[in-house]
């Protein structure tokens, strides 16, 4: 008989023999044993254990059998009542072993050995590594069926098939309950006393009238009902452009009120009157900004009271600070000196004299005062 390969059983045909056999021998000895090596499956059903063997081809046949060690997919069918073991050669060999059987685990391994474990429905490589039969790549259906936390943290025991079940006490420290079950606590009748702002609490027991409710619902009506000390009604005033409905503002520090009226209409006047600018030493023509202050004349001073410019009512005062005459032209339509009824085109304003313009309207003036 001709020699074989160590591991396959391959016939290694030498110089000399399979006289008139050679076609068959190669076929039946080495072309069949690689088809079922790189392409072969081998299915069982069952709950009978299985001992694969090696067998070799001849030149009267290929002496492939049922239990032939060179096939390379070896698939589990049926329904197993108990755990079938499939025991492989003890050799270097790789298996893809596919469990589409039912029920129950298949065991594989080498002789003597306690090999590896192949669930329902897992399709895994299996391979011998000297000693027995290990994993080298599986599907999803397996993976770690117990872990066991121990004090320190998650230790994976040995990878099984099934739920996953946790055991041991993973220790406060490191991120555990320190124990084995755990009691919810019912906030409401299982809880008592304060917990510190410092701890992540509230610092009060309870809250006051009206503020849950205005949590809830932060409206201008519901803060008013949570607080306690407030003045006045109505809505929440922020900084910018806030409506007031009769205010009280009692004394306040300061304020501007050059756009405030002292009854709907009429504009709030000066307890004094203040100067308009400094002194003007060239012609100067009088401004809406003038109203309710005085204009100082300098040397060469003069002044203008334009026309359709000021209200009725607006009224500039005018003080000549010089030694010298001063001249107001009058650009406005109708300028009067009081107690005369002439308009008057131009007037004179006397050395160290006041004059006060008063607007009848914005075309209408009336001047009192040292004025010729």
């Amino acid at each position: 008989m001709a020699a074989t390969t160590t591991l396959l059983g391959l016939l290694t045909p030498t110089q000399g023999t399979l006289s008139g056999t050679w076609g068959d021998s190669v076929n039946y000895g080495i072309s069949d044993y690689v088809d079922i090596a790189i392409a072969g499956t081998l299915s069982f059903a069952g709950d009978g254990a299985i001992t694969l063997s090696n067998t070799t081809g001849s030149a009267s046949g290929n002496g492939i059998g049922s239990t032939t060690a060179q096939y390379m997919v070896i698939r589990i069918t049926g329904t197993q009542t108990v755990t079938k073991v499939i025991t492989g050669p003890s050799y270097s060999k790789l298996y893809m072993v596919d469990h589409a059987g039912a029920t129950n685990d298949v065991t594989f391994k080498a002789a003597g050995q306690t090999g590896v474990t192949v669930a329902v429905g897992e399709k895994c490589f299996v391979y011998y590594n000297g000693t027995d039969y290990v994993k080298v790549a599986s599907s999803t259906a397996d993976g770690v069926a117990t872990i066991s936390f121990g004090s320190t943290g998650l230790t994976p025991s040995t990878a099984t098939s099934g739920a996953v079940t946790v055991a041991g006490t993973l220790a406060i420290a490191n991120g555990g309950t320190g124990t084995t079950s755990t009691t919810f606590a019912n906030l409401t009748t299982n809880v008592t006393g304060t917990l510190p702002v410092a701890n992540g609490g509230t610092g009060i027991t309870s809250l006051g009238a009206g503020v849950a409710t205005f949590l809830g619902t932060p409206s201008s009506a519901n803060l008013a009902s949570a607080v306690t000390d407030e003045t006045g009604s109505g809505l929440l005033v922020f900084a910018t452009s806030p409506t007031l409905t009769t205010p009280l503002l009692g004394t306040p520090t300061s304020g501007v009120l050059s756009n405030c009226t002292v009854d709907g209409t009429n504009k709030v006047g000066y307890i004094n009157v203040p100067q308009s600018g400094s002194a003007k030493v060239t012609s100067y023509t009088l401004a809406v900004g003038d109203v309710g202050e005085f204009i100082e004349l300098g040397a060469s001073g003069a002044i203008v009271i334009p026309d359709a410019t000021f209200a009725a009512g607006d009224v500039v005062s005018i003080f000549n600070n010089t030694g010298s005459t001063a001249t107001i032209t009058c650009s406005i339509t109708t300028a009067y000196i009081a107690g005369t009824f002439t308009d008057k085109a131009t007037m004179t304003l006397a050395a160290a004299g006041v004059a006060t313009v008063l607007f009848i309207s914005g075309t209408v003036c009336v001047v009192s005062g040292n004025v010729t």
